[in-house]
């Protein structure tokens, strides 16, 4: 309740508004419920303006609209004041409530990070935080644990799950001279690791740092508004104060007129409609991505949008559906395909590898006899006894046996070329059998990349996967740009000469690996599947995994710019008319308060067309 008190406090003095005009407008409480709107509404606005005028030692908006505030009070009209109030207010309370989530963005990271490691010394084993680890130190990490800090692995052999730091769905094998990485997870075996770096400055804690970075800088629009805020208050404010003194001096108009106008200046100039140029547009473009499936954090965010030339995408998880399938499945002439699925089956549904799970699920096979004394071979394959016949399935180095049917090698090794993962699996004949395996591309990515392509928008790929991997995804795809072997780090660096290649860039990622590019990207775009701190870390979330959908909120990007653009030149104009027939005499309270209003409504409206 405590963080939404600023957007209560704005929608309870509409309501007080609305109450008292239709109830209360012509009596005598009439000022006093306005004056109640006044200081529930305008409350904290009035405080940060207050504040940062002291300690900034400059004017800004917000005193400006208090300044017009009371000058309508001033000169009888309490609605007008309380209207201004009210809209600016509310503004405010929601670009509050968007900057506050920003402070969630780390802790999906943080929960990542162990907070102990288990130490050897010359009196054995201790648990220490990980923070305590110095550089040489040696640490045990057991299978499931995760490893506490870079390091060199000096004993073991197992499957690493680098995916926090690569993105890369399939573990990796690590042996003894093997280097590691913090956050990463010990698959399979007992390891004896020498720390490289103390935890201050492990791989995973540059991700967290690069995003903390990449979030604290400043847009451009955020620039030019701080540059324009100071420099519109002065210009009011002076004019009003000369529209006071010197009339009477110069045309002979009374002090009371002066004060008139200046008050009805003071009005008209208050910048209600520029502010209602975007907020009623920006909110239906929000509202209406988040009904096709795209949710957007801020509306800066989907303003920068509009302006990308060039979307970066990270491979797993983004173009590919983040985990492996078997492509193709090749048998030798002398064997049986059926018998081949079967004792593949038979072994590997008893391994939790991601390969493993995905050779399982291919050759699933119900009611048949379980493989028995089965063996993981840590990083190289399984064996087990099957129907009294011992079987090997797994790397092609984990094969005992010559292949005797060369057919069979070569078309391995094209679909290596090719970038697949090969499991062999082989009997007390020879191979069996080789499985080809791949992430395979989402169905709905070809024709997302066609319709960025056809807004002239180009794409890019960056994956930490390798080169022949990346670049039959990239192809498949139809991206004919792409960086293989991408650390997090050094897809911050690609983004950055995107940038100076191109200008406006998007980056759509998943993993955690993608949080920094993420968020030095203009625009960082996580998949509704993601991890949490691509979910969090991002600007953007395609709920529903569509890729389609970046196409669709390009296009309504661009819509909403077009119509902010035309509202900040029409409130503007009607500004600059008012102001003009103010000092001309031709404008009277009632018409600058009709003009004033008229247009803050007319561009509320126009910004509301986006919810069509």
């Amino acid at each position: 309740m405590k963080k939404h008190a600023e957007l209560i406090a704005a929608l309870f003095s509409g309501a007080l508004i609305v109450i008292t005009y239709f109830t209360f407008h012509d009596s005598e409480a009439a000022p006093f419920l306005y004056s109640a709107a006044y200081l529930i509404g305008g409350f904290f606005k009035a405080k940060e303006g207050v504040i940062e005028t002291i300690t900034e030692r400059k004017l800004n908006v917000e005193m400006l609209m208090i300044f017009a505030a009371i000058g309508a009070a001033i000169i009888g009209h309490w609605l007008e004041g309380a209207l201004l109030i009210f809209i600016f207010a509310l503004s405010g309370a929601l670009e509050t409530y968007t900057e506050n989530r920003s402070s969630q963005e780390l802790r999906a990271l943080l929960s990542l990070q162990p907070n102990e490691a288990t130490r050897m010394t010359a009196s054995g084993k201790e648990r220490v935080p990980v923070d305590q680890l110095q550089v040489d130190d040696l640490v045990i990490v057991l299978p499931g644990e995760r490893i506490p800090a870079d390091g060199i692995i000096l004993k073991g052999v197992t499957s690493i799950d680098e995916s926090a730091i690569t993105g890369e769905s399939i573990p990796v094998t690590k042996a003894e001279g093997n280097e590691v990485f913090a956050s990463t997870v010990n698959s399979s075996a007992v390891l004896e690791i020498c720390v490289t770096k103390p935890a201050q400055e492990t791989l995973f804690q540059r991700i967290i740092t690069m995003v903390q970075t990449a979030q604290e800088q400043k847009s451009p629009a955020q620039h030019f508004i701080e540059r324009f805020e100071g420099p519109y208050v002065k210009t009011v404010l002076m004019l009003v104060l000369l529209l006071i003194l010197i009339p009477p001096f110069i045309i002979n108009w009374s002090f009371t007129e002066s004060f008139y106008r200046a008050m009805i200046l003071l009005v008209v100039a208050s910048p209600c409609a520029l502010v209602a140029s975007v907020m009623p547009a920006t909110l239906s473009a929000i509202s209406k991505g988040a009904r096709n499936g795209i949710l957007v954090k801020g509306g800066s965010h989907l303003e920068t949008l509009g302006q990308v030339k060039a979307v970066a995408f990270d491979k797993t998880g983004s173009l590919t559906v983040g985990k492996p399938s078997v492509t193709d499945f090749l048998v030798s002439k002398n064997a049986e395909a059926c018998i081949v699925l079967e004792a593949a089956y038979a072994i590997q549904s008893q391994s939790s590898h991601p390969l493993a799970k995905a050779v399982a699920a291919y050759a699933h096979a119900d009611s048949i006899e379980q493989a028995e004394q089965v063996k993981d071979a840590a990083g190289q394959g399984m064996k087990g006894i099957w129907l009294g016949e011992e079987w090997r399935i797994g790397k092609a180095s984990y094969m005992q046996k010559k292949p005797a049917d060369q057919r069979l090698t070569d078309q391995a090794d094209a679909l290596a070329a090719a970038g697949k993962s090969l499991v062999y699996i082989e009997n007390e004949q020879g191979l069996a059998g080789v499985f080809a395996l791949q992430d395979t591309i989402r169905p709905e990515a070809k024709a997302a990349i066609r319709s960025l392509s056809k807004l002239g928008i180009s794409t890019i790929m960056l994956t930490g996967d390798n080169d022949q991997t990346a670049k039959a995804i990239a192809k498949e795809a139809g991206i004919t740009t792409y960086r293989a072997n991408c650390l997090p780090d050094e897809k911050v660096a690609e983004i950055k000469e995107l940038e100076s290649s191109y200008g406006t860039i998007a980056m759509v990622g998943d993993g955690i690996n993608d949080a920094p590019a993420l968020a030095t990207a203009q625009v960082g775009i996580a998949m509704g599947n993601g991890t949490d701190a691509a979910l969090e870390t991002a600007d953007m979330v395609l709920i529903k995994n569509d890729l389609r959908k970046l196409a669709d909120a390009i296009k309504l990007s661009k819509r909403m710019r077009r119509i902010i653009k035309q509202n900040i030149i029409f409130s503007v104009a009607v500004i600059l008319l008012l102001i003009l027939a103010n000092i001309s005499q031709y404008l009277g309270l009632p018409l600058g308060v009709v003009g004033h209003e008229g247009s803050t409504i007319l561009v509320i409206l126009n910004g509301l067309r986006l919810l069509r």
